[in-house]
């Protein structure tokens, strides 16, 4: 069965503060991820952790190579990884205790998906915050 993504989940995550790891967010400005990073922490509030390989700070804020790395709770695990890497990513959010996992546009992994679902995980995928935000007047 496919993953559907439930609004209610969507906009709680979105609305709720919390702490996001960015998983893929490097100081590369020419990714997509340096902007959707910025519009979560000011234009919804939320503080982000970047994870990337070379642990690069962004937007003032330390980076960390891994999700186990990251000192303290971690709400949301947002994915901006390849469909054939996120599973290890998603396994990595379960494994520190993350509420949430949210896969970017283009990273679908239902494998990953249901597992991070049954380990009592919110699941997103296949969706942009900065997409799904101003959708519902945020």
């Amino acid at each position: 069965m496919a993953h559907q993504n439930d609004p209610a989940v969507i906009e709680r995550l979105l609305t709720e503060h919390g702490r996001w790891a960015i998983v893929g967010l490097s100081d590369n400005p020419r990714r997509v991820a340096v902007g959707v990073s910025r519009f979560i922490m000011d234009g919804l509030g939320m503080e982000i952790i970047p994870v990337s390989l070379k642990g690069d700070d962004v937007h003032g804020q330390q980076g960390y190579t891994s999700l186990s790395d990251v000192p303290g709770r971690i709400d949301v695990v947002d994915c901006f990884v390849n469909s054939g890497r996120v599973g290890a990513v998603v396994d990595q959010a379960i494994e520190v205790g993350a509420r949430a996992v949210w896969l970017q546009l283009g990273v679908i992994d239902e494998a990953a998906a249901q597992r991070a679902a049954d380990a009592g995980l919110d699941v997103v995928m296949n969706a942009c915050p900065a997409i799904e935000a101003p959708a519902l007047g945020l």
